[in-house]
């Protein structure tokens, strides 16, 4: 999860310092480390704050706050400022002020994209250690980030490399890795790896959202190879406005099968390799008990290394669901 919240936000980094195309430079590493100093007294009235007669924090376009609760029922604050220097007024870095429900206050500095390698490493730092005392705070801030800048796919995992072509390579196996969760007939969930012939999982029936439980028949095993794996990163964020600002509940899910595993979206049945961003699918929101539709972030395709992977074979229902997202049986 790591490794993926922290792909989220430098993907929607990227994107938005590319975005400050009026008049940019470099943010310094010594400018880095100064406006970690800078504060804003007011956050709800102050939209525009002088630092040393040489630089500025000016709300990012006017935006009022932006209220994310997430699955843990519990309501972060997130204030955007655009760091300026005031010389030539340019554009050299974006402050986040981000404000958890006990009024404690995180900063974080991202850097305009031109800025040297150093600088962004100390930043993806800042941020990790973060998000160690903030859970989901990256995933969190890559959210909001996104949203500002109409999020686009950007692959960067793979170096512009189709894993599409050489999936051929990795065989034709339809299945999951041995650590996905399993949703049991119980409530409990269970990795995929460790699923018995007899025990009982949940179905859904795809038109009227009603489940029940089938038992498993046979826990399919693949060997080992270097399985090409497709990653959906799903979202539900149900987004109010007030008069203070923007209230998302946001929820998540992540996904990883081999590319020609099939799952129902709202567009039909489609492999995974061939779902696109934007598109929907049936999850489990563990919240309301309810089975919500779910909006595809992101999706990534890499070789998943050396590993089996496991695919369920129940004796009824069409359907599974698999770290809380309806998949179809094989």
């Amino acid at each position: 999860m790591r490794k993926l919240t922290l792909t989220l936000l430098l993907t929607a980094s990227i994107y938005l310092c590319r975005a400050q195309t009026v008049n940019p430079r470099p943010l310094t590493m010594a400018e880095y480390d100064k406006a970690q100093a800078f504060t804003i007294a007011d956050l709800d009235k102050d939209t525009y704050v002088k630092f040393e007669n040489t630089y500025v924090l000016d709300r990012y376009e006017g935006r009022k706050p932006y209220f994310v609760t997430g699955a843990d029922g519990l309501k972060k604050r997130i204030d955007l400022y655009k760091l300026i220097a005031k010389e030539g007024m340019q554009e050299i870095g974006l402050m986040v002020f981000y404000t958890n429900e006990k009024g404690k206050l995180y900063k974080a500095l991202v850097p305009d994209f031109t800025a040297d390698a150093k600088v962004w490493a100390k930043y993806f730092q800042d941020i990790d250690n973060i998000n160690k005392e903030e859970t989901n705070f990256i995933l969190k801030l890559s959210y909001v980030l996104s949203k500002e800048v109409s999020f686009q796919q950007y692959k960067v995992l793979n170096g512009g490399k189709d894993m599409k072509e050489e999936a051929a390579t990795y065989g034709n196996d339809i299945c999951f890795p041995g650590d996905e969760l399993v949703t049991m007939a119980s409530g409990e969930k269970k990795m995929l790896k460790t699923i018995k012939p007899g025990d009982e999982v949940i179905t859904i029936d795809p038109a009227t959202k009603m489940s029940s439980a089938v038992k498993v028949k046979k826990l399919t095993i693949h060997e080992a190879k270097n399985y090409a794996l497709t990653q959906l990163v799903l979202v539900s964020a149900i987004v109010k406005n007030s008069n203070a600002g923007q209230l998302i509940n946001l929820n998540t899910r992540v996904l990883q099968a081999t590319p020609n595993h099939p799952m129902l979206t709202k567009q039909g049945n489609l492999k995974m390799g061939q779902i696109t961003e934007g598109q929907e699918v049936l999850c489990m929101n563990e919240q309301t008990g309810r089975y919500e539709t779910f909006t595809v972030l992101q999706k990534t395709e890499h070789g998943g290394g050396l590993q089996r992977v496991y695919n369920i074979v129940a004796d009824g229902g069409s359907t599974l669901l698999m770290n809380g997202v309806m998949v179809m049986q094989k």
